[in-house]
């Protein structure tokens, strides 16, 4: 405590200012895994703050967030997830509407898809504990797989839904007759989840940037 005391004011203060701040951010995005990881970055340094000023019910509560915080991620890494596919065609009326209602957030990952149907593509929903989390929708060149859209719902994206729906593919590369799976873009967060996904950059400047996995 001594140590805590001899802390200057203007910097305990610029610590409750960065504790606020990043529980405003938690409460601001829209997925659950990023929401309690930062709020629980947020308690702590609210905890600490509330401590050091001598305020215990502020320093008291956000512990008491904060273990709430790291019961709950615990919870979100090991819970074991229910997925199921549910191949189907983008002229679906329930494909549309789901298009529809999250057009926006699509367009800022996949600005240039278009929702075109013709016999070689490929559509997937994809179901987590029985909710749609996403939309895959690929064109199937051959032994190739182009992939014009794969987009996950913002409170699935914990990196969980993308390998299912490649071992999808796996399982099944002799029914689908699927070797390679490409992807092109240029959005840096749509370009990390790919590399996440293990797949395998290629410069193609007249594409934009092109990504191979191989199954």
């Amino acid at each position: 405590m001594k140590e805590i005391e001899l802390l200057s004011v203007p910097l305990l203060e610029w610590i409750g200012y960065i504790a606020s701040v990043l529980v405003l951010i938690s409460l601001s995005v829209s997925s659950m895994l990023k929401l309690r990881t930062i709020n629980l970055f947020g308690s702590a340094v609210f905890s600490f703050y509330g401590f050091a000023i001598g305020s215990l019910p502020v320093g008291i509560m956000n512990l008491i967030i904060t273990f709430s915080n790291v019961y709950y991620l615990r919870a979100l890494y090991f819970q074991k997830d229910n997925f199921e596919i549910v191949e189907t065609e983008s002229t679906q009326e329930y494909i549309q509407k789901f298009l529809t209602y999250f057009k926006k957030d699509i367009q800022k990952i996949f600005p240039d898809f278009q929702s075109e149907y013709n016999k070689n593509q490929i559509v997937l929903m994809v179901m987590r504990n029985m909710n749609f989390a996403g939309l895959f929708i690929a064109q199937q060149n051959g032994e190739t797989l182009e992939v014009e859209l794969d987009y996950v719902t913002p409170q699935y994206r914990d990196f969980k839904t993308g390998p299912f729906i490649i071992n999808h593919f796996k399982k099944a590369v002799d029914d689908k007759k699927v070797k390679t799976i490409v992807a092109t873009s240029k959005i840096p967060q749509q370009i990390k989840y790919l590399k996440t996904m293990g797949f395998v950059e290629k410069i193609a400047a007249h594409k934009g940037n092109q990504f191979y996995l191989h199954l």
